[in-house]
């Protein structure tokens, strides 16, 4: 452009009517504005061509070609600063397409030509990483037969087991669980396995709610707590279960040893 620009007012110039002092003297000026700039971009021109000449020594050269071996070191370097890591990839790549599917399909074309395709998982939306392992889940489904909520809890953080996010499990986490996978809670496990609630086992065996409780403080009926307030369903003894009778005002129970 300085060039042109120059070679512009020099043909005016040189066009200029010579009885016309003052326009010759107007354009004369505007020529020596012109040839300012000119010279300034031939020097920096002459400069440029003089650094690329120092690049193209031997020595420098095996250096520059080096890095493209050292390429990965310098880009692991922990000194290497992010802008150079920047800088160096705008180098290297034209452009990147990233096709998105069930895969991102990573489109590479390098600026000499190369052209390199790879696929990446997509990322994970939040409630994804979140989402509890499917282990946990089988081992919460395997516990619910044998333990309340709470006690799972406790058997999972001894097991080193984590939720979603990472955090330990608590009752009301394991309890959102079964739940949100649609895991059977332990009262329904033990009803299908036939036991019975307190006024069920009452009623069976024709004696009160509190003759129950009795007979499971001293063992004499099998209960298995459902929920972390003890409260039980009870298998039934059948005939060999403890029968009330009354001798001297005072109920006396025919012992049956049963596990509570």
């Amino acid at each position: 452009m300085p060039r042109y620009d120059a070679g512009l007012v020099r043909r005016r110039f040189l066009r200029v009517d010579p009885d016309n002092p003052l326009v010759a003297a107007s354009l004369e000026s505007d020529w020596n504005e012109k040839l300012r700039p000119l010279a300034e971009a031939q020097q920096d021109y002459q400069r440029q061509r003089e650094h690329d000449g120092h690049i193209s020594a031997p020595a420098r050269r095996q250096q520059i070609l080096s890095l493209a071996s050292d390429f990965p070191q310098l880009w692991r370097d922990p000194n290497t600063p992010h802008r150079e890591r920047k800088r160096m990839v705008r180098l290297l790549i034209e452009d990147v397409t990233l096709p998105k599917a069930e895969q991102i399909e990573v489109w590479v074309r390098f600026r000499g030509g190369l052209h390199k395709t790879f696929s990446v998982a997509c990322p994970l939306n939040s409630w994804q990483r979140r989402k509890h392992s499917a282990e946990v889940i089988t081992e919460i489904n395997r516990l619910l037969d044998d333990y309340s909520l709470g006690e799972i809890a406790t058997i999972l953080n001894a097991r080193g087991y984590k939720t979603g996010g990472g955090a330990e499990f608590d009752a009301a986490t394991v309890s959102r669980i079964h739940i949100a996978y649609g895991l059977r809670n332990r009262y329904q496990r033990l009803r299908d396995r036939g036991l019975l609630t307190l006024t069920e086992i009452a009623e069976k065996l024709n004696v009160s709610v509190g003759t129950i409780c009795r007979w499971q403080d001293r063992g004499l009926l099998r209960a298995h707590p459902y929920d972390d307030q003890n409260r039980c369903l009870y298998e039934d003894p059948g005939p060999t279960g403890p029968k009330e009778r009354t001798l001297l005002s005072e109920p006396i129970y025919t012992e049956v040893q049963c596990e509570a």
